[in-house]
């Protein structure tokens, strides 16, 4: 039986930190299946999700540990079954000028209305004609069948309104729809 386990990274960024954990991986016997990382500030941040046979977790996360020795915080979780296809995917895209609480606000309506954040990319980048900082985020929500997607809509609207942000939602995958959102 295979088992997921979720590996999260912290340290200062060098070259080879990618191949290093690759290779603790790799000669535990697991796959490497997604990750996602990046370089901010200087530290290296990264999530991984390796997949294993049970019999060899221990191995693979005896081995990964030994990297706190190299200046990584380490951090290792084994994944659980979680009920595919049972949330309806959907994109969120949003733009406006950069100030404190946005993802917050946001992240609170989706809170109330029980969607569930599943990616998020946020990032900071100056206006093409101002040089003022605009705020950019791009989501992938789980929508659940109960939720009413009128209501998301008009609090999204209402909130994007206040904050003076523009906001798109669609379906996860679609082309483009007929306000201008596109696939991502």
């Amino acid at each position: 039986m295979k088992v997921s386990v979720i590996v999260t990274l912290l340290g200062p960024d060098r070259p080879g930190l990618v191949s290093t954990v690759s290779e603790r991986a790799t000669a535990a016997g697991a796959n490497w299946m997604e990750s996602r990382m990046v370089q901010l500030a200087g530290q290296f941040a990264g999530l991984v999700r390796l997949e294993v046979d049970a019999s060899g977790a221990a191995k693979l996360e005896s081995a990964l540990r030994e990297l706190e020795a190299a200046g990584l915080h380490v951090t290792i979780e084994r994944g659980r079954d979680t009920a595919a296809g049972t949330l309806h995917r959907v994109q969120l895209d949003l733009v406006g000028h950069d100030h404190p609480g946005i993802v917050q606000e946001i992240s609170g309506v989706l809170a109330r209305h029980g969607i569930s954040i599943e990616e998020l990319e946020t990032g900071c980048e100056p206006a093409s004609m101002t040089g003022e900082l605009l705020f950019r985020a791009y989501a992938e929500l789980g929508v659940p069948a109960e939720a009413d997607l009128h209501a998301v809509q008009d609090d999204l609207e209402a909130l994007a309104n206040a904050l003076m942000v523009d906001l798109e939602l669609h379906d996860a995958g679609s082309g483009p729809t007929e306000d201008g959102a596109t696939e991502r």
